[in-house]
């Protein structure tokens, strides 16, 4: 069974994931949006230990917050965003970029 937490982190809902360490990730994503279903639990299914926030669920500055957060490290605004030790990114579902982490 997985453990979900609930952190609140400037404004943000994050929803933190026990499993793996694999480093610092950050999951960006939307509630509505099916290919940030699929990364979300394909990261669950890899055991993978990471935080998610769906953007859109979020009041005005946490949207606001968040969006500033993704564009430090994508300027595109496409979900869904995997941030991985605030220095490199996944965007989109790349489901081998994923897996590859867990290989770590």
């Amino acid at each position: 069974m997985i453990k979900e937490t609930h952190v609140r982190i400037c404004h943000m809902e994050f929803v933190d994931v026990d499993g793996d360490d694999c480093g610092d990730l950050v999951l960006y994503a939307l509630s509505t949006c099916r290919w940030c279903k699929m990364t979300k639990e394909l990261l669950s299914d890899l055991n993978i230990r990471h935080r998610y926030v769906f953007v859109d669920q979020l009041d005005k500055d946490g949207k606001k917050r968040a969006m500033m957060e993704m564009e430090k490290h994508d300027r595109s605004g496409s979900f869904p965003l995997i941030v991985i030790d605030g220095k490199e990114i996944i965007k989109g579902f790349d489901e081998k970029s994923i897996k590859r982490l867990a290989e770590k």
